[in-house]
C-alpha cells in the first residue's frame, strides 16, 4: 500500500540537480538485482549505478541514500547511506553498496541500514503490501566531512544534512512483492 507523502517535502527547499542511472529511473520496478535476497527472495542486494551532474558550486561532498518511506513501520525503512563521498566523485558504480563499503571511492563511508547491515540492502516489501517507492537521493553538502560517528543511525545523518545540503537529485524507482 503506497503513500503519496514525499519526506523530503517537509525539509526546507533547495535545488535540483541531475541524477540519472542505467539500473532504475523515476517510477519504474525494480531489477532482481536491486531487491533483497535475504529475505528468501532471488534478490541479490547490488546497488544501481548512479551518476550525477549539475550540483551547485560550493559543492564540498555528497552523500547518497535510499530510503523507503512505504514500509509498514512508523519509520520507514532506510537501506542505504553512505557519506562523506569527495566532490570530484561524480559516479557509483553498481554494487558501490556492497558490505563494508568495500566499493565505494576512496573517503566515503557508509552507515549501517535498518538491518544493521553496512550495506545497500535491496527492496523487500511484505508480500501483497503493495508497491513502495525506494527514494535515492544524492545530496550536495557544503562540508567537506559531517562529523559523525561510524555508529550513528541514518535519521541522525539525515538531521546533520540538514544544515549542509545545497541542492539534491533523486530518482524513486518502485517494487511490489507478488501477494
Amino acid at each position: 500500500m503506497s503513500h503519496p507523502f514525499d519526506p523530503y517535502s517537509v525539509l526546507p527547499r533547495v535545488p535540483r540537480f541531475t541524477l540519472r542511472s542505467a539500473d532504475i529511473a523515476d517510477g519504474e520496478p525494480l531489477n532482481t538485482a536491486q531487491c533483497s535476497g535475504i529475505f528468501g527472495g532471488p534478490g541479490q542486494d547490488r546497488s544501481p549505478q548512479l551518476d550525477w551532474e549539475g550540483q551547485p558550486a560550493g559543492t564540498r561532498s555528497f552523500a547518497v541514500t535510499c530510503f523507503d518511506p512505504d514500509a509498514p513501520t512508523v519509520s520507514g525503512f532506510w537501506h542505504w547511506v553512505v557519506y562523506d563521498i569527495p566532490a570530484s566523485v561524480r559516479e557509483l558504480p553498481e554494487n558501490a553498496g556492497a558490505a563494508g563499503g568495500a566499493n565505494l571511492p576512496a573517503g566515503a563511508k557508509v552507515l549501517a541500514n535498518d538491518t544493521g547491515e553496512r550495506a545497500y540492502l535491496g527492496a523487500a516489501p511484505p508480500p501483497g503490501h503493495g508497491a513502495h517507492r525506494y527514494i535515492f537521493v544524492v545530496h550536495a553538502l557544503d562540508v567537506p566531512t559531517l562529523d559523525i560517528g561510524p555508529d550513528a543511525t541514518p535519521a541522525w545523518l539525515g538531521f546533520q544534512l540538514l544544515g549542509h545540503t545545497l541542492a539534491r537529485a533523486t530518482l524513486t524507482p518502485v517494487f511490489a512483492a507478488p501477494a
